[in-house]
């Protein structure tokens, strides 16, 4: 029969932060650098776990089935296999525990590796025991037993474990204490760079967002996956609270990169039924690719700012067409896992995705952020956009976003989106947690969530129709006009074509003046042109003729001034010279024509879905806004939503004579001073 270690369950598990002290001090007093410290410490977290999570299934073996592994070994045995939970002969059929290994330190070394040798094969892979040199690290349990032997602390790193009793503890507990050694050390660490851990406020959150949204009959079964799942604090913690709320039957799906945090995942996974951890990039290697559009459920909290640029080639290539609408720029992944989740979910699914701000405005009309944006939009997948409060991640003090994605909205929410503002939702928390300040309370998240069932405008929550966030980034040409008022397609071009100099003679050019213009070869010309172009001498350039006097470019306005044989100047508007060379022999003709001087331009017009409607939009605007001579050019349609303009309250302004009476109050003060 195992020992009873529980010494007071109902404490909270955050007790134990002094043995995680303790750990730490003897890493540190060993050289270990503390950006390595939960590499070192994660293995032993997990031994632990597995260890209470043991303890827990002989116990209830031993109550359920009223047998024990003393009485008859053989039973038992049959009876805790069927659990298929992970087994440790040492724990399981002779009752030893870690501590109990650690009481003898003259045996320790002896019975630690037997222990750690008694665990199945799953295990040992996934907690790096008996690995081969060629087998992936997991927790790599074996390379740090030989770091801590080599610094003679393994004895002392494996004692201050043993007092950390996980048994007493559930998943959203030990995911806390988890998040603890993670955040405490990770925070310094540059391998960590974009990780986010959940808390369990948005955790909460989330899990209540799923139980208003999920469709699926609580008496089915709900398929429940997380990309990104980490060590499944978020995956498993969304889970159990739906089993509270009635759903029954629950599989649950993840998958992770990393591999520590996949390894820690998939312990907790075997003592879970119905749960699947795979471990790969699930961008590329798509672990769960056999079930596209298949997930009722997909909750994720992708890394931010995180570049893509090591597997572009196989994101480019998409055998599975996971990214239809565009990739967003290299340096931030986050919307190619929104993708693939869209890509994964059910045809009446629901999505809750964590995000930072970027997703929701980076990137320019025809970008692919936005193109992202506007293919989610135009499929009207997005049913409510949730700002958290600022302080509420370990790791980043950022503003944070809930992305609501439903594929099969209720008709009267059919082509509408709900902004909530939760920003202003949280309390204090009593202690700091890294860069976690703040956290949102029962009342907090019972307010987002009524938002969100009852769709209505309210002070956090406002309803928009989808069009609201598409705009029109029209691009167009502007002839420039003189302060008289003249531009020079108006005033010197002969329909529609630019007007040609007659019988040019001299051409001055910065301080070079070319004379009998028919003596210069094109070559010549052209080099002359060029030098224009280059150096920009159109602010210094005229050009003669034999009959009607000087054409010269006046750099002030950008116009072109005539200047006639009888000394009258005229002028012609803005506009620019233009030369063109013929390719014949010397004498030829050359052409110097006067332009229109233009410029580019856009303008960001609000977009209607109705073609007709647009076009009216765009065209209203251009004539009350744009005031000189312009021609249309392409239009790129955008979408980005912006959460300081929508809940933007201008400050109320105290009235002038207010302002005013409050200053001679002032001064009557100042009077008094002097006095």
């Amino acid at each position: 029969m195992i020992e009873n270690n529980i010494q007071n369950p109902v404490q909270d598990i955050m007790h134990y932060e002094s043995d995680i002290w303790a750990v730490a001090d003897l890493l540190l007093a060993a050289g270990i650098k503390q950006s390595d410290f939960p590499a070192y410490m994660m293995p032993f977290f997990a031994l632990v776990m597995v260890e209470g999570r043991m303890i827990n299934t002989v116990k209830r073996v031993e109550n359920e089935y009223d047998i024990t592994a003393e009485g008859d070994a053989e039973a038992f045995k049959t009876l805790y296999d069927a659990e298929e939970c992970g087994y440790n002969n040492y724990i399981v059929m002779h009752g030893k525990t870690l501590r109990s290994i650690c009481m003898n330190d003259n045996t320790f070394e002896q019975d630690f590796a037997e222990y750690l040798k008694a665990f199945d094969d799953v295990l040992k892979q996934l907690l790096g025991i008996e690995r081969e040199k060629t087998d992936q690290k997991f927790l790599n349990m074996d390379g740090i037993v030989a770091e801590l032997r080599k610094k003679g602390i393994l004895l002392e790193v494996a004692s201050a474990w043993a007092q950390i009793d996980l048994a007493p503890y559930d998943n959203s507990a030990i995911t806390t204490l988890e998040e603890h050694i993670k955040r405490r050390w990770a925070d310094i660490s540059a391998s960590t760079a974009g990780e986010q851990y959940t808390p369990e406020d948005i955790i909460e959150l989330i899990a209540r967002i799923v139980a208003l949204k999920a469709d699926k009959p609580k008496s089915g079964m709900l398929h429940v996956y997380d990309p990104t799942c980490g060590g499944a604090n978020l995956l498993f913690g969304v889970s159990d609270r739906l089993q509270k709320e009635g759903y029954k039957y629950i599989k649950t799906y993840g998958s992770e990169l990393n591999d520590a945090l996949f390894a820690l995942a998939a312990i907790e996974s075997r003592f879970r039924s119905m749960s699947t951890i795979k471990c790969g990039n699930t961008l590329t290697m798509v672990p769960f690719a056999d079930m596209e559009n298949q997930f009722d459920v997909i909750v994720a909290n992708p890394p931010y700012g995180t570049k893509w640029k090591g597997y572009e080639k196989e994101v480019k290539a998409d055998k599975l067409g996971q990214f239809p609408a565009s990739l967003p720029s290299i340096s931030d992944g986050q919307l190619l896992f929104m993708q693939h989740i869209l890509w994964q979910l059910a045809d009446d699914g629901i999505a809750v995705e964590v995000h930072n701000g970027s997703t929701l405005f980076s990137g320019d009309a025809g970008s692919g952020e936005s193109n992202i944006r506007k293919y989610i939009f135009d499929h009207d997948w997005v049913e409510a956009i949730i700002q958290m409060p600022q302080q509420e991640f370990f790791n980043t003090g950022i503003y944070t976003y809930l992305w609501i994605m439903n594929k099969n909205k209720s008709v009267e929410r059919r082509g509408k989106v709900a902004l909530i503002d939760g920003s202003s939702l949280w309390q204090p928390l009593k202690k700091s947690k890294g860069d976690k300040r703040r956290e949102m309370g029962d009342e907090h998240l019972c307010k987002i969530v009524e938002a969100l069932a009852r769709f209505e405008p309210s002070d956090i929550c406002k309803i928009y129709d989808r069009e609201h966030f598409y705009y029109n980034k029209q691009s167009l040409t502007l002839t420039e006009v003189s302060d008289a008022g003249h531009y020079v397609e108006e005033t010197v071009c002969e329909e529609g074509k630019p007007f040609v100099i007659k019988q040019p003679v001299a051409l001055t050019v910065g301080d070079t003046r070319y004379d009998d213009l028919q003596e210069l070869s094109s070559d010549e010309l052209k080099a002359i042109a060029k030098r224009v172009t280059e150096e920009k001498l159109n602010l210094s350039l005229s050009v003669e003729t034999e009959m009607d006097g000087t054409y010269a470019f006046c750099p002030d306005q950008c116009t072109i001034l005539h200047t006639r044989e009888d000394g009258s100047v005229r002028d012609l508007g803005c506009g620019m010279f233009a030369f063109k060379a013929s390719t014949g022999k010397k004498n030829s003709v050359h052409k110097i024509s006067i332009m229109p001087y233009t410029t580019g331009d856009y303008e960001i017009i609000p977009h209607h879905m109705d073609e007709t409607a647009n076009k009216r939009e765009i065209d209203a605007f251009m004539q009350k806004y744009v005031f000189k001579p312009y021609t249309l050019g392409g239009n790129t349609v955008g979408v980005e939503i912006n959460f300081n303009k929508e809940f933007y309250v201008p400050e109320k302004m105290e009235k002038a004579e207010d302002i005013l009476k409050e200053i001679e109050e002032l001064n009557v003060e100042l009077k008094v001073l002097e006095l």
